[in-house]
């Protein structure tokens, strides 16, 4: 595990601001231009999106069984592994974007409602080497921490295709 997590706060904060960032980076962009891909080997927003979400599913329902039991082994689950059993790639970006939004909301809830010692709740996590104790301040700090670059990678794409000429 890393040795410095961000604050909860600070947490929260990232947290908060990734869905905000996404809709302002996206607004006026049409479903075709969400699926576009910059490059072969680049990610679309849609793609980004689903990525996301998948992120979201696996961290965020380790974080909820951490708070719902008492020091629970998980087994891990890739998130990319994980998105291939999804249809997240498939899906159009604004009601994935919307579900995506939704649960963030809820996670924030539950997030900004705990007291400062459940923070440091802990689960035994298996399934990739030796066993790692993860907190929820370590899942809180995965998920912010993880989105930073694919926020910016959405913003890069999105910017880029709202400065391209219409392709009408």
């Amino acid at each position: 595990m890393k040795s410095r997590l961000l604050t909860a706060e600070q947490a929260l904060r990232l947290l908060a601001e990734t869905p905000a960032r996404i809709q302002s980076a996206t607004t006026g962009l049409s479903a075709a231009e969400l699926r576009r891909r910059p490059s072969p080997d680049e990610w679309s927003v849609n793609d980004v999106l689903a990525h996301l979400r998948a992120c979201a599913d696996v961290r965020g329902g380790a974080l909820a069984i951490v708070l719902a039991e008492d020091h629970p082994t998980i087994r891990t689950t890739n998130p990319r592994t994980y998105m291939e059993t999804t249809d997240y790639p498939d899906l159009e970006f604004g009601p994935s974007f919307r579900a995506f939004a939704k649960q963030r909301k809820d996670l924030l809830a539950v997030l900004q409602s705990l007291p400062t010692e459940a923070w440091a709740r802990s689960a035994r996590i298996t399934g990739a080497g030796k066993p790692l104790e993860y907190t929820v301040q370590y899942y809180a700090d995965w998920l912010a921490v993880h989105e930073r670059p694919h926020i910016k990678q959405i913003e890069r794409v999105a910017a880029t295709l709202h400065s391209a000429p219409s392709q009408f």
